[in-house]
Protein backbone atom coordinates (compact mmCIF):
# COMPACT_ATOMS: atom_id res chain seq x y z
CA UNK A 1 0.00 0.00 0.00
CA UNK A 2 1.66 3.21 -1.21
CA UNK A 3 0.78 6.58 0.30
CA UNK A 4 0.60 8.17 -3.17
CA UNK A 5 0.61 6.92 -6.72
CA UNK A 6 1.54 9.80 -9.03
CA UNK A 7 0.43 9.36 -12.63
CA UNK A 8 2.64 11.38 -14.97
CA UNK A 9 6.24 12.42 -14.34
CA UNK A 10 6.34 15.83 -15.99
CA UNK A 11 7.36 18.88 -13.93
CA UNK A 12 4.26 18.93 -11.69
CA UNK A 13 4.20 15.17 -11.06
CA UNK A 14 7.93 14.94 -10.46
CA UNK A 15 7.89 17.93 -8.13
CA UNK A 16 5.07 16.47 -6.05
CA UNK A 17 6.73 13.04 -5.96
CA UNK A 18 9.93 14.62 -4.70
CA UNK A 19 8.27 16.78 -2.05
CA UNK A 20 6.04 13.94 -0.82
CA UNK A 21 9.01 11.56 -0.64
CA UNK A 22 11.00 14.17 1.28
CA UNK A 23 8.11 14.21 3.76
CA UNK A 24 8.74 10.45 4.20
CA UNK A 25 5.67 9.29 2.34
CA UNK A 26 5.88 6.12 0.25
CA UNK A 27 5.54 7.38 -3.34
CA UNK A 28 5.20 5.52 -6.63
CA UNK A 29 5.36 7.67 -9.80
CA UNK A 30 4.36 6.18 -13.16
CA UNK A 31 5.29 7.57 -16.60
CA UNK A 32 3.71 5.98 -19.67
CA UNK A 33 6.81 6.27 -21.84
CA UNK A 34 10.26 7.72 -21.28
CA UNK A 35 10.47 10.75 -19.00
CA UNK A 36 10.74 13.93 -21.07
CA UNK A 37 9.64 12.33 -24.35
CA UNK A 38 8.05 13.22 -26.61
CA UNK A 39 8.65 16.95 -26.28
CA UNK A 40 5.29 18.70 -26.11
CA UNK A 41 5.94 22.28 -24.99
CA UNK A 42 8.38 25.15 -25.10
CA UNK A 43 11.39 25.55 -22.83
CA UNK A 44 11.00 29.31 -22.37
CA UNK A 45 10.54 29.89 -18.62
CA UNK A 46 11.01 32.53 -15.96
CA UNK A 47 14.19 32.53 -13.92
CA UNK A 48 12.16 31.14 -11.01
CA UNK A 49 12.80 27.71 -12.54
CA UNK A 50 16.14 27.55 -10.72
CA UNK A 51 14.33 27.40 -7.39
CA UNK A 52 13.01 23.96 -8.36
CA UNK A 53 16.09 22.13 -9.64
CA UNK A 54 19.37 21.12 -7.97
CA UNK A 55 21.94 23.92 -8.03
CA UNK A 56 24.36 21.95 -10.21
CA UNK A 57 21.72 21.48 -12.96
CA UNK A 58 21.70 25.07 -14.24
CA UNK A 59 24.84 24.78 -16.34
CA UNK A 60 23.44 21.65 -18.02
CA UNK A 61 19.93 23.02 -18.62
CA UNK A 62 20.49 26.66 -19.58
CA UNK A 63 20.52 27.41 -23.31
CA UNK A 64 19.97 31.18 -23.52
CA UNK A 65 19.22 34.26 -21.45
CA UNK A 66 16.31 36.46 -22.55
CA UNK A 67 15.88 40.14 -21.69
CA UNK A 68 12.51 40.87 -23.27
CA UNK A 69 10.24 40.45 -26.27
CA UNK A 70 9.44 42.17 -29.55
CA UNK A 71 5.68 42.19 -30.13
CA UNK A 72 4.41 42.29 -33.73
CA UNK A 73 0.86 42.80 -34.91
CA UNK A 74 1.93 41.34 -38.26
CA UNK A 75 4.59 38.92 -39.47
CA UNK A 76 8.40 39.08 -39.29
CA UNK A 77 8.57 42.04 -41.69
CA UNK A 78 6.26 44.17 -39.56
CA UNK A 79 7.70 46.65 -37.07
CA UNK A 80 7.81 45.43 -33.49
CA UNK A 81 7.38 47.07 -30.10
CA UNK A 82 10.06 46.07 -27.62
CA UNK A 83 9.38 45.26 -23.97
CA UNK A 84 12.58 44.74 -22.01
CA UNK A 85 14.44 44.63 -18.72
CA UNK A 86 18.08 45.42 -18.03
CA UNK A 87 18.37 42.11 -16.18
CA UNK A 88 17.20 38.70 -17.36
CA UNK A 89 13.45 38.37 -17.84
CA UNK A 90 13.54 34.65 -18.59
CA UNK A 91 15.69 31.75 -19.66
CA UNK A 92 15.52 29.17 -22.42
CA UNK A 93 16.23 25.68 -21.16
CA UNK A 94 16.60 22.12 -22.41
CA UNK A 95 12.99 21.08 -21.90
CA UNK A 96 13.56 17.32 -22.15
CA UNK A 97 16.51 17.44 -19.78
CA UNK A 98 14.41 19.48 -17.31
CA UNK A 99 11.92 16.62 -16.96
CA UNK A 100 14.74 14.12 -16.48
CA UNK A 101 16.41 16.32 -13.87
CA UNK A 102 13.17 16.70 -11.90
CA UNK A 103 12.50 12.96 -12.11
CA UNK A 104 16.02 12.21 -10.86
CA UNK A 105 15.45 14.62 -7.96
CA UNK A 106 12.29 12.68 -7.08
CA UNK A 107 14.24 9.42 -7.20
CA UNK A 108 16.95 10.95 -5.05
CA UNK A 109 14.35 11.87 -2.45
CA UNK A 110 13.15 8.26 -2.30
CA UNK A 111 10.25 8.13 -4.78
CA UNK A 112 9.92 4.98 -6.91
CA UNK A 113 9.81 6.42 -10.45
CA UNK A 114 8.95 3.89 -13.16
CA UNK A 115 8.86 4.47 -16.90
CA UNK A 116 6.93 2.43 -19.47
CA UNK A 117 3.80 2.24 -17.27
CA UNK A 118 0.64 3.34 -19.08
CA UNK A 119 -2.17 3.79 -16.58
CA UNK A 120 -5.40 2.27 -17.91
CA UNK A 121 -7.69 2.38 -14.89
CA UNK A 122 -8.13 4.29 -11.63
CA UNK A 123 -10.73 3.07 -9.15
CA UNK A 124 -11.54 4.69 -5.84
CA UNK A 125 -12.28 2.09 -3.15
CA UNK A 126 -13.32 2.50 0.50
CA UNK A 127 -10.10 3.61 2.16
CA UNK A 128 -7.78 3.39 -0.84
CA UNK A 129 -7.42 3.75 -4.61
CA UNK A 130 -6.54 1.06 -7.15
CA UNK A 131 -4.37 2.02 -10.14
CA UNK A 132 -3.88 -0.40 -13.04
CA UNK A 133 -1.12 0.08 -15.61
CA UNK A 134 -0.14 -1.65 -18.82
CA UNK A 135 3.52 -2.67 -18.72
CA UNK A 136 4.99 -4.30 -21.82
CA UNK A 137 1.69 -5.93 -22.70
CA UNK A 138 1.01 -7.13 -19.17
CA UNK A 139 -1.05 -5.47 -16.45
CA UNK A 140 0.02 -4.46 -12.97
CA UNK A 141 -2.25 -3.13 -10.24
CA UNK A 142 -1.08 -0.87 -7.44
CA UNK A 143 -2.87 0.21 -4.29
CA UNK A 144 -2.41 3.58 -2.63
CA UNK A 145 -4.12 5.80 -0.14
CA UNK A 146 -4.36 8.54 -2.80
CA UNK A 147 -3.68 9.12 -6.48
CA UNK A 148 -2.25 12.30 -8.00
CA UNK A 149 -3.24 12.90 -11.62
CA UNK A 150 -0.38 14.77 -13.28
CA UNK A 151 -0.92 13.10 -16.64
CA UNK A 152 -1.34 16.11 -18.87
CA UNK A 153 -4.17 17.91 -20.68
CA UNK A 154 -5.88 14.71 -21.84
CA UNK A 155 -5.85 13.20 -18.36
CA UNK A 156 -7.01 9.63 -17.85
CA UNK A 157 -7.01 10.16 -14.09
CA UNK A 158 -9.34 13.15 -14.49
CA UNK A 159 -11.71 11.06 -16.57
CA UNK A 160 -11.56 8.03 -14.27
CA UNK A 161 -12.27 10.18 -11.20
CA UNK A 162 -15.17 11.83 -13.02
CA UNK A 163 -13.72 15.31 -12.59
CA UNK A 164 -14.74 18.14 -14.96
CA UNK A 165 -12.76 19.18 -18.03
CA UNK A 166 -10.78 22.43 -18.40
CA UNK A 167 -12.67 25.39 -19.82
CA UNK A 168 -10.83 25.31 -23.14
CA UNK A 169 -8.11 23.42 -24.96
CA UNK A 170 -5.86 25.04 -27.56
CA UNK A 171 -3.81 23.24 -30.19
CA UNK A 172 -0.14 24.14 -30.11
CA UNK A 173 2.65 23.27 -32.55
CA UNK A 174 6.37 23.94 -32.53
CA UNK A 175 9.48 22.99 -34.46
CA UNK A 176 13.15 23.92 -34.65
CA UNK A 177 16.03 25.04 -36.82
CA UNK A 178 19.67 24.36 -36.00
CA UNK A 179 21.42 27.68 -36.59
CA UNK A 180 22.84 29.13 -33.38
CA UNK A 181 21.10 32.26 -32.13
CA UNK A 182 22.11 33.96 -28.88
CA UNK A 183 19.67 36.83 -29.34
CA UNK A 184 18.38 38.67 -26.29
CA UNK A 185 14.73 38.87 -27.33
CA UNK A 186 11.93 36.51 -28.27
CA UNK A 187 9.52 37.52 -31.04
CA UNK A 188 5.76 37.39 -30.50
CA UNK A 189 3.32 37.67 -33.43
CA UNK A 190 -0.34 38.42 -32.74
CA UNK A 191 -1.31 36.73 -35.99
CA UNK A 192 -2.85 33.46 -34.74
CA UNK A 193 -6.61 33.52 -34.04
CA UNK A 194 -7.20 34.32 -30.34
CA UNK A 195 -3.59 33.54 -29.46
CA UNK A 196 -0.11 34.14 -30.94
CA UNK A 197 2.93 32.75 -32.72
CA UNK A 198 6.53 32.96 -31.51
CA UNK A 199 10.21 32.72 -32.31
CA UNK A 200 12.63 31.86 -29.47
CA UNK A 201 16.44 32.03 -29.80
CA UNK A 202 17.94 29.02 -28.02
CA UNK A 203 21.66 29.79 -28.17
CA UNK A 204 23.75 26.98 -29.65
CA UNK A 205 20.66 24.73 -29.57
CA UNK A 206 19.08 26.65 -32.49
CA UNK A 207 15.77 28.47 -32.83
CA UNK A 208 12.26 27.45 -31.83
CA UNK A 209 9.20 28.49 -33.85
CA UNK A 210 5.72 27.89 -32.50
CA UNK A 211 2.06 28.78 -32.71
CA UNK A 212 -1.18 27.98 -30.87
CA UNK A 213 -4.86 28.51 -31.68
CA UNK A 214 -8.28 27.20 -30.63
CA UNK A 215 -9.70 24.04 -32.25
CA UNK A 216 -11.22 24.59 -35.66
CA UNK A 217 -8.31 26.63 -36.94
CA UNK A 218 -5.75 25.04 -39.24
CA UNK A 219 -2.72 25.47 -37.01
CA UNK A 220 -0.43 23.54 -39.35
CA UNK A 221 -1.25 25.91 -42.20
CA UNK A 222 -0.77 28.92 -39.95
CA UNK A 223 2.55 27.50 -38.79
CA UNK A 224 3.71 26.88 -42.36
CA UNK A 225 2.86 30.48 -43.18
CA UNK A 226 4.88 31.68 -40.18
CA UNK A 227 8.01 29.73 -41.10
CA UNK A 228 7.66 30.70 -44.78
CA UNK A 229 7.60 34.36 -43.77
CA UNK A 230 10.77 33.78 -41.78
CA UNK A 231 12.26 31.90 -44.75
CA UNK A 232 13.20 28.80 -42.76
CA UNK A 233 12.65 25.06 -42.93
CA UNK A 234 12.09 23.45 -39.54
CA UNK A 235 12.41 19.91 -38.23
CA UNK A 236 11.57 17.98 -35.02
CA UNK A 237 7.93 19.03 -35.35
CA UNK A 238 5.87 18.64 -32.14
CA UNK A 239 2.23 19.25 -31.34
CA UNK A 240 0.00 19.00 -28.31
CA UNK A 241 -2.99 20.26 -26.40
CA UNK A 242 -2.78 23.33 -24.16
CA UNK A 243 -5.47 23.44 -21.44
CA UNK A 244 -6.75 26.91 -20.52
CA UNK A 245 -9.09 27.61 -17.59
CA UNK A 246 -9.03 25.24 -14.58
CA UNK A 247 -12.06 22.99 -14.05
CA UNK A 248 -14.42 23.86 -11.22
CA UNK A 249 -13.18 20.92 -9.17
CA UNK A 250 -9.75 19.26 -9.07
CA UNK A 251 -10.19 16.85 -6.14
CA UNK A 252 -12.20 13.65 -5.73
CA UNK A 253 -12.62 11.30 -2.75
CA UNK A 254 -9.07 9.96 -2.84
CA UNK A 255 -7.49 11.72 -5.79
CA UNK A 256 -6.47 15.13 -7.06
CA UNK A 257 -5.13 16.79 -10.21
CA UNK A 258 -1.88 18.65 -10.80
CA UNK A 259 -0.37 20.70 -13.63
CA UNK A 260 -1.91 20.48 -17.10
CA UNK A 261 -4.43 17.89 -15.87
CA UNK A 262 -5.84 20.69 -13.68
CA UNK A 263 -5.24 23.39 -16.34
CA UNK A 264 -2.90 25.18 -13.95
CA UNK A 265 -1.53 27.22 -16.84
CA UNK A 266 -1.07 30.86 -17.86
CA UNK A 267 -4.03 31.82 -20.11
CA UNK A 268 -1.93 34.42 -21.92
CA UNK A 269 0.96 32.09 -22.89
CA UNK A 270 -0.23 28.53 -22.24
CA UNK A 271 2.85 27.85 -20.12
CA UNK A 272 2.31 25.71 -17.06
CA UNK A 273 5.67 24.49 -15.79
CA UNK A 274 6.01 26.91 -12.88
CA UNK A 275 2.27 27.07 -12.06
CA UNK A 276 2.09 23.28 -11.91
CA UNK A 277 5.09 23.03 -9.60
CA UNK A 278 3.73 25.77 -7.33
CA UNK A 279 0.49 23.79 -7.06
CA UNK A 280 2.50 20.62 -6.38
CA UNK A 281 4.17 22.35 -3.44
CA UNK A 282 0.76 23.30 -2.06
CA UNK A 283 -0.38 19.68 -2.39
CA UNK A 284 2.72 18.37 -0.62
CA UNK A 285 2.26 20.86 2.20
CA UNK A 286 -1.40 20.21 2.99
CA UNK A 287 -2.48 16.74 1.81
CA UNK A 288 -2.32 13.86 4.29
CA UNK A 289 -2.84 10.60 2.36
CA UNK A 290 -4.54 9.03 5.37
CA UNK A 291 -7.04 11.88 5.70
CA UNK A 292 -9.21 12.66 2.63
CA UNK A 293 -10.56 15.67 4.51
CA UNK A 294 -7.27 17.43 3.68
CA UNK A 295 -8.02 17.40 -0.06
CA UNK A 296 -10.25 20.51 0.10
CA UNK A 297 -7.28 22.32 1.64
CA UNK A 298 -5.35 21.64 -1.55
CA UNK A 299 -8.26 22.86 -3.70
CA UNK A 300 -8.44 26.06 -1.70
CA UNK A 301 -4.68 26.44 -1.40
CA UNK A 302 -3.67 26.16 -5.02
CA UNK A 303 -6.49 28.47 -6.11
CA UNK A 304 -5.38 31.04 -3.55
CA UNK A 305 -1.85 30.69 -4.92
CA UNK A 306 -2.73 31.01 -8.61
CA UNK A 307 -6.29 32.18 -9.27
CA UNK A 308 -5.51 35.89 -9.26
CA UNK A 309 -2.75 35.45 -11.82
CA UNK A 310 -4.93 33.17 -13.95
CA UNK A 311 -7.83 35.63 -13.83
CA UNK A 312 -5.64 38.56 -14.88
CA UNK A 313 -4.05 36.34 -17.52
CA UNK A 314 -7.45 35.89 -19.15
CA UNK A 315 -7.75 39.68 -19.45
CA UNK A 316 -4.34 39.89 -21.13
CA UNK A 317 -5.35 37.21 -23.60
CA UNK A 318 -8.43 39.18 -24.60
CA UNK A 319 -6.10 41.85 -25.96
CA UNK A 320 -4.93 39.37 -28.61
CA UNK A 321 -8.34 39.69 -30.30
CA UNK A 322 -8.65 43.47 -30.22
CA UNK A 323 -8.86 45.34 -33.55
CA UNK A 324 -5.42 45.81 -35.09
CA UNK A 325 -5.33 49.62 -34.67
CA UNK A 326 -6.09 49.23 -30.96
CA UNK A 327 -3.35 46.60 -30.62
CA UNK A 328 -0.83 48.87 -32.32
CA UNK A 329 -1.72 51.81 -30.10
CA UNK A 330 -1.62 49.71 -26.94
CA UNK A 331 1.73 48.12 -27.73
CA UNK A 332 3.25 51.51 -28.58
CA UNK A 333 1.93 53.05 -25.36
CA UNK A 334 3.10 50.25 -23.06
CA UNK A 335 6.41 49.31 -24.72
CA UNK A 336 9.82 50.13 -23.33
CA UNK A 337 11.47 49.14 -20.08
CA UNK A 338 9.21 47.04 -17.86
CA UNK A 339 9.11 45.88 -14.27
CA UNK A 340 6.81 42.88 -14.63
CA UNK A 341 7.34 39.22 -13.80
CA UNK A 342 6.52 36.97 -16.76
CA UNK A 343 4.55 34.52 -14.58
CA UNK A 344 2.62 37.13 -12.63
CA UNK A 345 0.28 39.53 -14.46
CA UNK A 346 -0.44 41.18 -11.11
CA UNK A 347 3.10 42.59 -11.21
CA UNK A 348 1.86 44.99 -13.93
CA UNK A 349 0.47 47.01 -11.01
CA UNK A 350 3.65 46.80 -8.95
CA UNK A 351 5.43 49.95 -7.87
CA UNK A 352 8.49 48.90 -9.88
CA UNK A 353 6.56 48.53 -13.13
CA UNK A 354 4.39 51.63 -12.71
CA UNK A 355 7.53 53.67 -12.03
CA UNK A 356 9.10 52.46 -15.26
CA UNK A 357 5.85 52.81 -17.22
CA UNK A 358 5.42 56.49 -16.35
CA UNK A 359 9.09 57.46 -16.35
Amino acid sequence: MYDFVVVGVGPAGARFARRAAEARYDVLALEKGTVGEPLACSGHVSTDIWNYVPADAKERLLQNRVYGADFHVGGPESSGDRFYKREEVSNVIDRVELDRTLADAARGAGADVREGHTVTSVEERPGYVEVTASVGGDEETFEARMVAGADGPVSRVRKQLDLPEPTETLHGVLAFTDEADHGDYVSVHLTAPRFFAWRIPRGDAGVEYGLAAPPGHEVNELFDRLTAEYGVETDRFCSGAIPIGPPKRTVANRGFLLGDAAAQTKPFTGGGILYGMRAADVAADVIDPQDPNTLPRYEEGWREELSREIRLGHWIRRAYSLPEPVQRAGLWALSGEIGVHMDEPSSFFSREHLKKLFS
